[in-house]
């Protein structure tokens, strides 16, 4: 086996594949290698990490896209023929990871939530289907078995002291088909939610756009972010639509996830489902959201949010 690979566009991204990676390598008794974008500190920083090696990547010129790495990345896999290779599951990634496997005729299993290796050491991968309703179990037969993963599935890799590694460059990619003639910063109305620890989320049991400062009250308190369901976006425009959750838009890990008015359509379970807390304020008791939450009260949003907020209150001043 000429062991385990991972890449990613982001450092952070790279440091939680370290961690499966470093698990499965370990189980393997064999390497585990990662890739860096043209900067040998963050080389280092990955072996730290937990990788044995890393592959750096050489400067693109001004015009060219991170696709083009993709010759570069896929000759190497077919020189030192890796036995598993993980890429993170960004809108990037999985285009990359796609071309990767067509170029290296191997299967890919897209959107992993779960890395196991079973008593043939064959890599068994777990993905969400159907909104979340079922749970689909892949083996890939050919190599590299290859996978995305979600960003925030895993932890990132811890540091550890001490530890060495090798850094080889990569010869630097040619031009591709494909050239960037202008780049635009996508405009954004709100901070980027996937990062937020704490989210309150308003649906449809709010009952027009202005009672939204509820939910803002709320968040302030316990320094949270305001999320809100699909039809809140998209159907209501009451919130720009980088802020809604579920399988169609951001999925996210808060550590504290707080549900308004929230039915909690499998559609938006999806979305939320890996928070460490989840709670829900509904008058519906029957409303799905309790299904998924470990916390919920049966009342009316507009009696418990401010009752809510006035006791949270009290106890930060005490």
């Amino acid at each position: 086996m000429a062991g385990v690979w991972v890449f990613a566009e982001k450092s952070e991204q790279v440091l939680e594949l370290l961690n499966a990676g470093r698990r499965l390598a370990d189980e393997l008794k064999t390497t585990l290698t990662a890739f860096a974008l043209q900067d040998r500190a963050q080389a280092e920083k990955y072996i730290a990490h937990g990788a044995d090696e890393v592959f750096l990547l050489q400067s693109l010129a001004g015009d060219q896209p991170l696709e083009d790495y993709v010759p570069v990345i896929a000759g190497a896999a077919r020189q030192k023929e890796p036995d598993i290779f993980l890429l993170s599951a960004t809108p990037r990634g999985r285009d990359m990871a796609a071309r990767i496997a067509a170029r290296l005729e191997t299967g890919l299993c897209s959107g992993c939530t779960s890395l196991r290796l079973d008593e043939n050491k064959r890599l068994i991968m777990e993905r969400m289907m159907f909104g979340g309703a079922a749970v689909q179990t892949t083996v890939c037969l050919t190599r590299p078995r290859m996978a995305t993963i979600p960003p925030r599935t895993f932890e990132p890799a811890p540091a550890q002291a001490n530890r060495t590694g090798g850094i080889h460059e990569l010869p630097a990619p040619g031009p591709g088909a494909v050239k960037v003639v202008e780049r635009r910063p996508r405009a954004r109305e709100t901070v980027d939610i996937t990062e937020a620890k704490v989210i309150v989320a308003v649906g449809r049991g709010v009952e027009k756009q202005e009672d939204i400062g509820l939910a803002r009250d709320l968040a302030a308190v316990i320094g949270g972010e305001v999320g809100c369901t699909r039809p809140v976006a998209e159907e209501l425009h009451w919130l720009p639509e980088d802020r809604y959750l579920g399988i169609s838009g951001q999925k996210v890990k808060p550590d504290l996830y707080i549900g308004l008015g929230v039915s909690g359509q499998i559609q938006h379970i999806s979305g939320i489902r890996d928070a460490k807390v989840i709670c829900a304020v509904n008058r519906d008791e029957n409303a799905p959201i309790f299904e998924a939450a470990d916390y919920g009260i049966v009342g009316d949003l507009y009696e418990v949010v401010p009752k809510l907020i006035a006791e949270l209150r009290k106890e930060l001043k005490n």
